[in-house]
């Protein structure tokens, strides 16, 4: 998977941050671009991400779906 581009949204969490990716593509019906936004959990070992930060990475939905676990 190729690295992205993210913002951080949230940090609250100890040693892990939400990061949001967003996308751009043609929308065939409306004609024209759309923006859809995506997000990933991350990792940050010395908690030093805040707020608004840009943080590059390659994130995976199998990652988000297993750090939602609930189990």
């Amino acid at each position: 998977m190729k690295p992205v581009v993210g913002m951080v949204i949230r940090n609250k969490m100890q040693k892990s941050v939400v990061v949001a990716v967003d996308r751009l593509f043609y929308h065939k019906v409306y004609n024209r671009y759309v923006t859809r936004t995506s997000k990933f959990m991350a990792h940050d070992e010395q908690n030093r991400c805040n707020l608004g930060d840009r943080k590059v990475g390659t994130y995976e939905a199998a990652e988000q779906a297993e750090a939602l676990d609930c189990r």
